[in-house]
Protein backbone atom coordinates (compact mmCIF):
# COMPACT_ATOMS: atom_id res chain seq x y z
CA UNK A 1 0.00 0.00 0.00
CA UNK A 2 1.48 3.49 -1.01
CA UNK A 3 0.64 6.39 1.16
CA UNK A 4 1.16 9.70 0.13
CA UNK A 5 1.42 12.84 2.23
CA UNK A 6 2.21 16.54 1.56
CA UNK A 7 4.02 18.39 3.64
CA UNK A 8 4.42 22.69 3.02
CA UNK A 9 7.10 25.19 3.97
CA UNK A 10 4.83 27.37 5.81
CA UNK A 11 6.85 27.83 9.21
CA UNK A 12 9.76 30.42 8.06
CA UNK A 13 9.69 32.09 11.43
CA UNK A 14 11.03 29.80 13.58
CA UNK A 15 14.19 30.89 13.29
CA UNK A 16 17.35 31.96 11.19
CA UNK A 17 17.13 30.16 7.32
CA UNK A 18 19.51 29.90 4.81
CA UNK A 19 19.88 28.32 1.12
CA UNK A 20 20.85 25.62 0.24
CA UNK A 21 22.45 25.02 -3.27
CA UNK A 22 20.37 25.61 -6.32
CA UNK A 23 17.18 26.48 -3.30
CA UNK A 24 14.02 28.45 -4.42
CA UNK A 25 13.29 29.27 -0.67
CA UNK A 26 14.66 29.12 2.91
CA UNK A 27 14.76 25.83 4.68
CA UNK A 28 14.00 25.70 8.69
CA UNK A 29 16.82 25.57 10.64
CA UNK A 30 17.33 22.63 12.56
CA UNK A 31 18.65 23.99 15.39
CA UNK A 32 21.81 21.47 15.75
CA UNK A 33 25.21 22.47 17.49
CA UNK A 34 27.95 21.87 14.87
CA UNK A 35 31.75 23.42 13.76
CA UNK A 36 31.62 26.79 11.81
CA UNK A 37 30.52 26.81 8.40
CA UNK A 38 28.13 23.99 8.56
CA UNK A 39 24.24 24.62 8.96
CA UNK A 40 21.15 22.79 9.22
CA UNK A 41 17.93 22.39 7.95
CA UNK A 42 14.69 20.66 8.66
CA UNK A 43 13.53 17.90 6.25
CA UNK A 44 10.79 16.52 7.96
CA UNK A 45 9.47 17.52 11.41
CA UNK A 46 8.26 14.17 12.44
CA UNK A 47 7.18 10.68 10.82
CA UNK A 48 4.37 8.93 12.82
CA UNK A 49 6.68 5.43 12.80
CA UNK A 50 9.88 6.94 14.05
CA UNK A 51 12.75 6.42 11.90
CA UNK A 52 15.72 3.82 11.89
CA UNK A 53 18.68 3.83 9.02
CA UNK A 54 18.64 5.81 5.74
CA UNK A 55 20.31 5.97 2.12
CA UNK A 56 20.34 8.00 -0.59
CA UNK A 57 19.85 7.46 -4.14
CA UNK A 58 21.60 9.02 -6.90
CA UNK A 59 18.42 10.74 -7.96
CA UNK A 60 18.71 12.29 -4.67
CA UNK A 61 15.67 10.47 -3.33
CA UNK A 62 15.89 9.79 0.95
CA UNK A 63 14.83 6.20 2.06
CA UNK A 64 13.97 5.66 5.38
CA UNK A 65 13.72 2.42 7.82
CA UNK A 66 10.30 3.22 9.78
CA UNK A 67 10.37 1.77 13.35
CA UNK A 68 7.20 0.82 13.46
CA UNK A 69 4.97 -0.62 11.25
CA UNK A 70 1.31 0.73 9.76
CA UNK A 71 -0.72 -0.16 7.34
CA UNK A 72 0.75 2.18 4.84
CA UNK A 73 3.88 0.84 4.79
CA UNK A 74 7.63 -0.06 6.21
CA UNK A 75 9.65 2.42 4.47
CA UNK A 76 9.30 5.98 3.90
CA UNK A 77 10.20 7.75 0.49
CA UNK A 78 10.74 11.72 0.48
CA UNK A 79 11.54 14.20 -1.72
CA UNK A 80 12.44 17.52 -1.92
CA UNK A 81 10.77 18.90 -5.09
CA UNK A 82 11.43 22.84 -4.68
CA UNK A 83 14.44 23.11 -3.69
CA UNK A 84 14.59 24.09 0.46
CA UNK A 85 15.74 21.12 1.71
CA UNK A 86 12.55 20.49 3.34
CA UNK A 87 10.49 16.93 1.86
CA UNK A 88 7.27 18.24 0.33
CA UNK A 89 6.15 14.82 -0.72
CA UNK A 90 6.24 11.55 1.49
CA UNK A 91 5.52 8.06 0.24
CA UNK A 92 5.03 5.10 2.24
CA UNK A 93 5.18 1.05 1.06
CA UNK A 94 6.65 -1.88 1.76
CA UNK A 95 6.49 -4.88 4.54
CA UNK A 96 5.09 -8.20 4.71
CA UNK A 97 1.47 -10.09 5.13
CA UNK A 98 2.44 -12.38 7.61
CA UNK A 99 3.36 -11.09 11.11
CA UNK A 100 6.36 -9.46 11.55
CA UNK A 101 8.40 -7.98 14.28
CA UNK A 102 9.50 -4.54 13.54
CA UNK A 103 10.45 -2.55 16.91
CA UNK A 104 13.79 -2.53 15.90
CA UNK A 105 13.73 -2.78 12.36
CA UNK A 106 16.66 -1.12 11.20
CA UNK A 107 18.33 -2.08 7.76
CA UNK A 108 18.02 0.54 4.78
CA UNK A 109 20.73 0.00 2.41
CA UNK A 110 20.71 0.83 -1.68
CA UNK A 111 23.09 -2.00 -3.37
CA UNK A 112 23.32 -3.11 -7.12
CA UNK A 113 19.98 -1.11 -8.01
CA UNK A 114 17.83 -2.47 -5.36
CA UNK A 115 16.77 -0.88 -1.65
CA UNK A 116 17.66 -3.19 1.15
CA UNK A 117 15.88 -2.80 4.38
CA UNK A 118 14.56 -5.79 7.23
CA UNK A 119 12.53 -6.34 10.13
CA UNK A 120 14.02 -7.98 13.59
CA UNK A 121 14.02 -11.33 11.44
CA UNK A 122 13.74 -10.62 7.87
CA UNK A 123 15.68 -9.08 5.35
CA UNK A 124 14.07 -7.27 2.55
CA UNK A 125 14.53 -5.86 -1.02
CA UNK A 126 12.61 -4.17 -3.70
CA UNK A 127 14.11 -3.09 -7.13
CA UNK A 128 13.95 0.69 -7.96
CA UNK A 129 12.66 2.35 -10.66
CA UNK A 130 14.39 5.22 -12.29
CA UNK A 131 12.54 8.14 -11.85
CA UNK A 132 9.69 6.76 -9.20
CA UNK A 133 9.75 7.16 -5.35
CA UNK A 134 8.23 3.72 -4.85
CA UNK A 135 10.35 0.87 -6.00
CA UNK A 136 8.36 -1.70 -8.68
CA UNK A 137 7.96 -5.32 -8.29
CA UNK A 138 7.30 -7.54 -5.61
CA UNK A 139 8.91 -7.34 -2.16
CA UNK A 140 11.55 -10.33 -1.96
CA UNK A 141 13.15 -11.63 1.19
CA UNK A 142 16.42 -12.14 1.16
CA UNK A 143 17.38 -13.58 4.49
CA UNK A 144 15.26 -15.30 7.24
CA UNK A 145 16.50 -15.21 10.85
CA UNK A 146 14.84 -18.69 11.46
CA UNK A 147 16.20 -19.35 14.69
CA UNK A 148 13.39 -19.38 18.13
CA UNK A 149 13.17 -15.69 19.30
CA UNK A 150 11.35 -16.16 22.28
CA UNK A 151 11.89 -12.64 23.15
CA UNK A 152 14.04 -9.34 21.84
CA UNK A 153 17.94 -9.37 22.29
CA UNK A 154 20.60 -7.79 19.83
CA UNK A 155 18.54 -8.93 16.90
CA UNK A 156 17.97 -5.84 14.43
CA UNK A 157 19.61 -6.88 11.23
CA UNK A 158 21.73 -4.01 9.63
CA UNK A 159 23.45 -4.89 6.52
CA UNK A 160 26.69 -3.92 4.80
CA UNK A 161 27.74 -5.18 1.08
CA UNK A 162 31.13 -5.28 -0.10
CA UNK A 163 32.02 -4.87 -4.02
CA UNK A 164 31.84 -8.39 -5.23
CA UNK A 165 28.62 -9.01 -4.78
CA UNK A 166 28.25 -10.11 -0.56
CA UNK A 167 25.92 -9.06 2.25
CA UNK A 168 27.20 -8.93 5.74
CA UNK A 169 24.11 -9.22 8.57
CA UNK A 170 25.06 -9.74 11.98
CA UNK A 171 23.14 -12.19 14.31
CA UNK A 172 23.50 -10.81 17.43
CA UNK A 173 23.80 -12.59 20.86
CA UNK A 174 20.40 -13.82 22.69
CA UNK A 175 22.52 -13.02 25.95
CA UNK A 176 23.93 -9.92 27.71
CA UNK A 177 27.34 -12.19 28.98
CA UNK A 178 26.09 -16.07 28.17
CA UNK A 179 24.66 -16.82 31.56
CA UNK A 180 22.05 -19.44 32.25
CA UNK A 181 20.16 -18.40 33.72
CA UNK A 182 20.27 -14.62 32.25
CA UNK A 183 21.61 -11.48 33.79
CA UNK A 184 21.41 -13.24 37.30
CA UNK A 185 24.00 -11.93 39.80
CA UNK A 186 26.76 -14.05 40.48
CA UNK A 187 25.81 -16.77 38.13
CA UNK A 188 28.92 -17.87 35.71
CA UNK A 189 28.99 -17.89 31.96
CA UNK A 190 28.80 -20.63 30.23
CA UNK A 191 32.08 -21.89 29.04
CA UNK A 192 32.69 -22.39 25.89
CA UNK A 193 29.75 -20.16 25.00
CA UNK A 194 27.33 -22.70 22.92
CA UNK A 195 25.82 -19.12 21.71
CA UNK A 196 29.02 -18.82 19.61
CA UNK A 197 27.48 -21.15 17.08
CA UNK A 198 25.26 -19.18 15.97
CA UNK A 199 25.09 -15.86 17.36
CA UNK A 200 27.65 -13.46 18.18
CA UNK A 201 28.99 -12.66 14.81
CA UNK A 202 28.63 -11.70 11.77
CA UNK A 203 27.68 -13.90 8.72
CA UNK A 204 28.50 -13.23 4.76
CA UNK A 205 25.78 -13.87 1.82
CA UNK A 206 25.20 -13.63 -1.47
CA UNK A 207 23.51 -10.35 -1.50
CA UNK A 208 21.59 -11.58 -5.09
CA UNK A 209 19.76 -14.71 -3.66
CA UNK A 210 16.68 -15.32 -2.22
CA UNK A 211 15.18 -17.23 0.76
CA UNK A 212 18.31 -17.74 2.60
CA UNK A 213 18.72 -18.80 5.99
CA UNK A 214 21.73 -18.37 8.21
CA UNK A 215 22.87 -21.94 7.13
CA UNK A 216 23.09 -20.40 3.81
CA UNK A 217 26.54 -18.23 4.70
CA UNK A 218 29.32 -18.07 6.27
CA UNK A 219 30.77 -17.26 9.68
CA UNK A 220 32.86 -14.17 8.73
CA UNK A 221 33.60 -13.05 12.11
CA UNK A 222 32.67 -14.08 16.22
CA UNK A 223 33.24 -12.82 19.81
CA UNK A 224 30.56 -9.57 18.34
CA UNK A 225 27.85 -8.78 21.16
CA UNK A 226 25.60 -6.69 19.11
CA UNK A 227 26.29 -4.43 16.09
CA UNK A 228 23.74 -1.78 14.66
CA UNK A 229 26.29 0.54 12.82
CA UNK A 230 27.53 -2.00 10.14
CA UNK A 231 29.25 -0.07 7.28
CA UNK A 232 31.77 -1.32 4.09
CA UNK A 233 34.67 1.15 4.23
CA UNK A 234 35.23 1.57 0.25
CA UNK A 235 38.43 3.15 1.02
CA UNK A 236 40.49 0.21 2.20
CA UNK A 237 37.46 -2.02 1.18
CA UNK A 238 37.06 -3.40 4.73
CA UNK A 239 34.19 -4.08 7.03
CA UNK A 240 33.47 -2.34 10.07
CA UNK A 241 31.27 -1.85 12.95
CA UNK A 242 30.82 -0.51 16.10
CA UNK A 243 29.39 -3.37 18.95
CA UNK A 244 27.49 -2.30 22.11
CA UNK A 245 29.22 -3.61 25.00
CA UNK A 246 27.64 -5.52 27.42
CA UNK A 247 25.70 -4.38 30.76
CA UNK A 248 25.00 -4.91 34.61
CA UNK A 249 28.29 -4.77 35.83
CA UNK A 250 27.23 -3.17 39.02
CA UNK A 251 23.84 -4.98 39.43
CA UNK A 252 25.47 -8.27 38.89
CA UNK A 253 28.45 -7.27 40.37
CA UNK A 254 28.36 -5.31 42.77
CA UNK A 255 31.43 -6.59 44.99
CA UNK A 256 33.88 -6.37 41.90
CA UNK A 257 32.69 -2.37 40.57
CA UNK A 258 31.57 0.93 41.71
CA UNK A 259 28.66 2.43 40.12
CA UNK A 260 30.81 5.03 38.71
CA UNK A 261 32.56 2.40 36.56
CA UNK A 262 29.74 0.65 35.55
CA UNK A 263 28.58 3.76 33.93
CA UNK A 264 31.27 4.11 32.52
CA UNK A 265 32.43 0.56 30.93
CA UNK A 266 32.78 -1.48 29.02
CA UNK A 267 33.63 0.34 26.08
CA UNK A 268 31.61 0.28 22.64
CA UNK A 269 34.27 -1.12 20.48
CA UNK A 270 34.84 0.79 17.32
CA UNK A 271 36.12 -2.81 14.98
CA UNK A 272 37.93 -3.21 11.62
CA UNK A 273 36.13 -6.79 10.78
CA UNK A 274 38.40 -9.02 8.68
CA UNK A 275 37.54 -12.83 7.87
CA UNK A 276 38.10 -14.84 11.05
CA UNK A 277 38.07 -11.67 13.68
CA UNK A 278 37.04 -13.14 16.99
CA UNK A 279 36.92 -9.93 19.19
CA UNK A 280 36.17 -12.32 22.42
CA UNK A 281 32.92 -11.78 23.74
CA UNK A 282 31.61 -12.94 26.38
CA UNK A 283 34.97 -13.74 27.74
CA UNK A 284 36.10 -10.37 27.63
CA UNK A 285 35.20 -6.66 27.36
CA UNK A 286 37.24 -3.81 25.90
CA UNK A 287 38.26 -0.90 28.65
CA UNK A 288 38.86 2.14 27.35
CA UNK A 289 39.95 3.71 29.87
CA UNK A 290 43.05 1.18 30.56
CA UNK A 291 43.25 0.68 27.00
CA UNK A 292 43.05 -3.27 26.70
CA UNK A 293 40.66 -6.22 26.97
CA UNK A 294 40.24 -7.89 30.15
CA UNK A 295 38.30 -11.03 31.52
CA UNK A 296 34.71 -10.44 32.16
CA UNK A 297 33.50 -11.41 35.70
CA UNK A 298 31.23 -14.59 34.49
CA UNK A 299 34.37 -15.49 33.60
CA UNK A 300 36.75 -14.90 36.89
CA UNK A 301 37.41 -11.17 36.03
CA UNK A 302 37.58 -8.46 38.81
CA UNK A 303 38.17 -5.59 35.99
CA UNK A 304 41.94 -5.87 36.46
CA UNK A 305 42.77 -9.70 35.19
CA UNK A 306 43.76 -9.91 31.45
CA UNK A 307 43.82 -14.04 31.66
CA UNK A 308 42.73 -15.54 27.84
CA UNK A 309 42.19 -11.85 26.74
CA UNK A 310 45.18 -11.14 25.17
CA UNK A 311 44.03 -13.88 22.00
CA UNK A 312 41.44 -11.55 21.01
CA UNK A 313 41.87 -8.35 18.63
CA UNK A 314 41.01 -4.96 19.82
CA UNK A 315 39.00 -2.48 18.53
CA UNK A 316 40.65 0.48 16.70
CA UNK A 317 39.15 2.92 19.21
CA UNK A 318 37.27 2.15 22.11
CA UNK A 319 34.37 4.93 23.24
CA UNK A 320 32.61 5.14 26.42
CA UNK A 321 30.32 2.69 28.08
CA UNK A 322 26.58 2.60 26.97
CA UNK A 323 26.88 5.26 24.26
CA UNK A 324 24.65 3.04 21.63
CA UNK A 325 26.63 3.66 18.50
CA UNK A 326 23.87 2.74 16.24
CA UNK A 327 24.82 3.99 12.94
CA UNK A 328 28.56 4.40 11.03
CA UNK A 329 29.16 5.68 7.77
CA UNK A 330 32.24 6.67 5.93
CA UNK A 331 32.13 10.29 4.47
CA UNK A 332 32.96 10.48 0.08
CA UNK A 333 31.34 13.42 -0.56
CA UNK A 334 33.01 16.61 -1.55
CA UNK A 335 31.32 19.06 0.01
CA UNK A 336 32.72 19.09 3.15
CA UNK A 337 35.85 20.48 4.04
CA UNK A 338 39.14 17.70 2.88
CA UNK A 339 39.19 16.84 6.71
CA UNK A 340 36.17 14.71 6.72
CA UNK A 341 37.20 12.99 3.73
CA UNK A 342 37.29 9.22 4.18
CA UNK A 343 36.65 9.59 8.22
CA UNK A 344 33.60 8.11 10.03
CA UNK A 345 30.69 9.58 11.04
CA UNK A 346 29.07 7.48 14.15
CA UNK A 347 25.42 8.23 15.40
CA UNK A 348 25.48 7.38 19.38
CA UNK A 349 21.85 7.46 20.19
CA UNK A 350 22.66 7.46 23.68
CA UNK A 351 22.75 5.61 26.92
CA UNK A 352 19.85 4.27 28.84
CA UNK A 353 21.42 2.70 32.02
CA UNK A 354 24.15 5.13 33.41
CA UNK A 355 22.57 5.94 36.73
CA UNK A 356 23.27 7.14 39.16
CA UNK A 357 25.30 9.17 36.73
CA UNK A 358 23.90 11.35 33.90
CA UNK A 359 22.89 9.30 30.47
CA UNK A 360 25.52 9.94 27.74
CA UNK A 361 26.30 10.26 24.26
CA UNK A 362 23.18 11.39 22.30
CA UNK A 363 25.39 12.93 19.47
CA UNK A 364 26.67 12.35 15.86
CA UNK A 365 30.67 12.16 16.01
CA UNK A 366 33.45 12.40 13.90
CA UNK A 367 36.62 10.18 14.19
CA UNK A 368 39.14 11.38 11.39
CA UNK A 369 40.86 8.40 9.57
CA UNK A 370 44.78 8.27 7.79
CA UNK A 371 45.98 5.60 6.01
CA UNK A 372 42.93 3.23 6.71
CA UNK A 373 43.16 3.85 10.70
CA UNK A 374 42.10 6.32 13.19
CA UNK A 375 44.29 9.73 13.32
CA UNK A 376 42.56 11.27 15.81
CA UNK A 377 40.21 11.18 19.04
CA UNK A 378 35.87 11.23 18.36
CA UNK A 379 35.19 14.72 17.71
CA UNK A 380 31.64 16.14 18.51
CA UNK A 381 30.67 16.97 14.93
CA UNK A 382 26.48 17.46 15.74
CA UNK A 383 24.92 18.06 19.09
CA UNK A 384 22.28 19.47 20.48
CA UNK A 385 19.63 16.39 20.01
CA UNK A 386 18.60 15.55 23.60
CA UNK A 387 17.80 19.13 24.50
CA UNK A 388 18.40 19.21 27.86
CA UNK A 389 21.48 18.61 30.19
CA UNK A 390 22.16 16.77 32.80
CA UNK A 391 19.90 14.19 31.67
CA UNK A 392 18.49 12.04 33.95
CA UNK A 393 16.48 9.51 32.44
CA UNK A 394 16.01 8.82 28.72
CA UNK A 395 12.60 9.83 28.27
CA UNK A 396 13.85 13.30 28.90
CA UNK A 397 15.87 13.42 25.27
CA UNK A 398 13.57 15.71 22.90
CA UNK A 399 15.36 13.40 19.76
CA UNK A 400 18.20 10.40 19.76
CA UNK A 401 20.48 10.40 16.63
CA UNK A 402 19.97 7.11 14.81
CA UNK A 403 20.95 7.06 11.07
CA UNK A 404 23.02 8.41 9.16
CA UNK A 405 23.10 8.72 5.11
CA UNK A 406 24.52 11.03 2.30
CA UNK A 407 23.34 12.31 -0.46
CA UNK A 408 24.81 12.93 -4.09
CA UNK A 409 26.16 16.58 -3.91
CA UNK A 410 28.41 15.09 -0.46
CA UNK A 411 25.16 16.76 2.43
CA UNK A 412 24.11 14.97 5.16
CA UNK A 413 20.92 13.56 6.02
CA UNK A 414 20.73 12.66 9.97
CA UNK A 415 17.52 10.89 11.63
CA UNK A 416 15.90 10.22 14.95
CA UNK A 417 14.22 7.68 16.56
CA UNK A 418 12.11 9.38 19.20
CA UNK A 419 9.92 11.43 17.12
CA UNK A 420 11.04 10.79 13.44
CA UNK A 421 12.57 13.71 12.68
CA UNK A 422 15.19 14.26 9.62
CA UNK A 423 17.89 16.67 9.23
CA UNK A 424 19.93 17.42 6.74
CA UNK A 425 23.56 19.11 7.16
CA UNK A 426 25.17 21.26 4.63
CA UNK A 427 28.87 23.44 4.24
CA UNK A 428 28.45 26.60 3.46
CA UNK A 429 31.61 28.05 5.13
CA UNK A 430 35.15 28.28 3.35
CA UNK A 431 36.55 24.69 2.37
CA UNK A 432 39.70 26.43 2.26
CA UNK A 433 40.39 27.70 5.65
CA UNK A 434 38.22 25.42 7.91
CA UNK A 435 40.79 24.22 10.70
CA UNK A 436 41.53 24.00 14.50
CA UNK A 437 39.07 27.42 15.05
CA UNK A 438 36.16 26.31 13.29
CA UNK A 439 35.77 23.30 15.89
CA UNK A 440 36.85 25.07 19.01
CA UNK A 441 32.69 25.52 19.81
CA UNK A 442 32.43 21.84 19.17
CA UNK A 443 35.20 21.08 21.53
CA UNK A 444 33.48 23.35 23.97
CA UNK A 445 30.53 20.37 24.01
CA UNK A 446 32.87 17.62 25.24
CA UNK A 447 32.46 19.51 28.88
CA UNK A 448 28.54 18.85 29.10
CA UNK A 449 27.56 16.29 31.39
CA UNK A 450 25.80 13.98 28.60
CA UNK A 451 29.94 13.87 26.83
CA UNK A 452 32.47 14.72 29.22
CA UNK A 453 33.43 11.84 31.57
CA UNK A 454 31.21 12.12 35.11
CA UNK A 455 32.96 12.87 38.07
CA UNK A 456 32.46 10.28 41.08
CA UNK A 457 31.23 12.57 43.37
CA UNK A 458 29.87 16.11 42.11
CA UNK A 459 27.70 13.84 39.29
CA UNK A 460 26.23 11.85 41.16
CA UNK A 461 22.81 12.44 41.14
CA UNK A 462 21.22 10.00 44.21
CA UNK A 463 21.68 11.87 47.32
CA UNK A 464 23.35 9.09 49.95
CA UNK A 465 21.34 8.00 52.85
CA UNK A 466 19.03 5.62 50.87
CA UNK A 467 17.70 2.71 52.19
CA UNK A 468 14.52 0.44 51.65
CA UNK A 469 12.61 0.65 48.49
CA UNK A 470 14.45 3.66 47.26
CA UNK A 471 17.85 2.47 47.52
CA UNK A 472 16.59 -1.36 46.08
CA UNK A 473 15.13 0.53 43.23
CA UNK A 474 17.94 2.43 42.35
CA UNK A 475 20.57 0.06 42.80
CA UNK A 476 18.62 -2.73 40.41
CA UNK A 477 16.15 -0.79 39.00
CA UNK A 478 16.59 2.26 37.57
CA UNK A 479 19.42 1.30 34.86
CA UNK A 480 16.65 0.11 32.62
CA UNK A 481 13.50 1.56 34.12
CA UNK A 482 14.52 5.54 35.10
CA UNK A 483 15.27 7.16 37.96
CA UNK A 484 11.70 8.51 37.49
CA UNK A 485 10.20 5.49 36.12
CA UNK A 486 9.47 6.56 33.00
CA UNK A 487 11.46 3.52 30.86
CA UNK A 488 12.70 3.67 27.60
CA UNK A 489 11.05 3.57 24.38
CA UNK A 490 10.37 -0.18 22.57
CA UNK A 491 13.11 -1.66 25.38
CA UNK A 492 12.12 -0.86 29.37
CA UNK A 493 8.39 0.07 29.81
CA UNK A 494 7.14 2.94 31.91
CA UNK A 495 6.20 1.95 35.82
CA UNK A 496 2.98 4.63 36.03
CA UNK A 497 -0.10 3.76 33.41
CA UNK A 498 0.15 0.22 33.48
CA UNK A 499 -1.79 -2.69 35.21
CA UNK A 500 1.17 -5.14 35.63
CA UNK A 501 2.43 -2.45 38.21
CA UNK A 502 -0.73 -1.46 40.20
CA UNK A 503 -2.92 -4.23 39.46
CA UNK A 504 -2.51 -7.74 40.56
CA UNK A 505 0.32 -8.23 43.82
CA UNK A 506 0.84 -12.08 43.28
CA UNK A 507 1.79 -11.47 38.99
CA UNK A 508 3.87 -8.50 39.93
CA UNK A 509 5.99 -10.05 42.18
CA UNK A 510 6.17 -13.17 40.24
CA UNK A 511 7.92 -10.88 37.51
CA UNK A 512 10.61 -10.05 40.23
CA UNK A 513 11.02 -13.42 41.10
CA UNK A 514 10.52 -15.37 37.76
CA UNK A 515 12.02 -12.50 35.14
CA UNK A 516 9.75 -12.10 31.66
CA UNK A 517 10.37 -11.66 28.21
CA UNK A 518 8.54 -11.39 25.23
CA UNK A 519 7.00 -7.91 24.08
CA UNK A 520 4.60 -6.42 26.28
CA UNK A 521 2.08 -3.71 25.35
CA UNK A 522 1.50 -0.16 27.79
CA UNK A 523 -0.33 2.54 26.50
CA UNK A 524 0.04 2.45 22.69
CA UNK A 525 3.63 1.19 22.59
CA UNK A 526 5.16 -2.23 22.34
CA UNK A 527 8.08 -2.90 24.73
CA UNK A 528 10.47 -5.75 24.03
CA UNK A 529 13.61 -5.59 26.70
CA UNK A 530 13.97 -8.31 28.98
CA UNK A 531 12.99 -8.47 32.71
CA UNK A 532 15.66 -10.43 34.33
CA UNK A 533 14.44 -12.49 37.71
CA UNK A 534 15.46 -10.98 40.54
CA UNK A 535 15.00 -13.87 43.06
CA UNK A 536 18.57 -13.00 44.55
CA UNK A 537 17.09 -10.46 46.25
CA UNK A 538 15.21 -11.36 50.03
CA UNK A 539 11.80 -11.39 50.50
CA UNK A 540 12.04 -8.49 52.55
CA UNK A 541 13.67 -6.27 49.71
CA UNK A 542 11.52 -7.35 46.77
CA UNK A 543 8.24 -6.60 48.81
CA UNK A 544 10.35 -2.90 49.59
CA UNK A 545 10.94 -2.57 46.23
CA UNK A 546 7.44 -3.32 45.28
CA UNK A 547 5.60 -1.48 47.69
CA UNK A 548 7.77 1.58 46.76
CA UNK A 549 7.22 1.52 42.73
CA UNK A 550 3.70 0.99 43.67
CA UNK A 551 2.86 4.06 45.66
CA UNK A 552 6.02 6.74 43.65
CA UNK A 553 6.35 7.83 39.90
CA UNK A 554 1.75 8.81 40.01
CA UNK A 555 1.37 5.30 41.37
CA UNK A 556 -1.10 4.88 44.33
CA UNK A 557 -1.19 1.11 44.93
CA UNK A 558 -1.43 -1.00 48.11
CA UNK A 559 1.49 -2.18 49.54
CA UNK A 560 3.68 -5.05 49.38
CA UNK A 561 4.34 -7.24 52.54
CA UNK A 562 7.53 -9.91 52.91
CA UNK A 563 4.78 -12.63 53.75
CA UNK A 564 3.39 -12.54 50.53
CA UNK A 565 6.53 -12.44 48.53
CA UNK A 566 7.40 -15.22 51.34
CA UNK A 567 4.39 -17.23 50.13
CA UNK A 568 4.51 -17.06 46.78
CA UNK A 569 7.97 -17.50 46.63
CA UNK A 570 7.52 -21.37 48.19
CA UNK A 571 4.79 -21.76 45.65
CA UNK A 572 6.83 -21.32 42.80
CA UNK A 573 9.61 -24.05 44.36
CA UNK A 574 7.46 -26.17 44.99
CA UNK A 575 5.39 -26.34 41.99
CA UNK A 576 8.85 -25.32 39.55
CA UNK A 577 7.49 -22.90 37.99
CA UNK A 578 11.26 -20.75 37.98
CA UNK A 579 11.23 -19.98 34.26
CA UNK A 580 10.42 -16.48 33.20
CA UNK A 581 7.58 -15.12 32.17
CA UNK A 582 6.19 -15.39 28.69
CA UNK A 583 4.22 -12.41 27.64
CA UNK A 584 3.20 -11.71 23.77
CA UNK A 585 1.45 -8.42 22.04
CA UNK A 586 0.19 -9.67 18.88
Amino acid sequence: MVFKHKIRSIILSLGVVFCLTQCTEPGRDGGLFLPDGFASVVVVDSIPERVRHMDVTEDDILYAKLRNSKEDGVVAALQDTDGNGEADIIEKFGGSNGPQRWSYATAMRIYNGYIYYSSELVVYRQKLKPGSLVPEGEVEVVLTDDHEHGKHEHIAKPVAFDNEGNMYVPFGAPSNACQDPKRTPGVPGMDPCPQLEDHGGIWKFDANKLEQTQKDGVKYATGIRSVVALTWNPTDGELYGVMHGRDDLLRLWPDKYTPWESALLPSEEFMKITEGSDFGWPYCYYDQIKGKKVLAPEYGGDGEIIGRCDQYEDPIMGFPGHWAPNDVVFYQGDQFPDRYKNGAFIAFHGSTNRSPYPQSGYFVGFVPFKNGKPSGDVEVFADGFAGVDPLVSVRDAVYRPMGIAFGPDGSMYISDSVKGKIWKIIFNGDRNNFGEEQLLAMEDRKKLSHIRTPDKIKDNLISGGLVGGPKAYQTYCSACHQRNGKGAPGRFPPLTGTDWVTGDKERLISVVLRGMEGSLKVGDEVYNGMMPQHSFLSDQEIAEVLTYIRSNFGNDASSVSKNEVTKLREQLQESGENGPIQVQTD
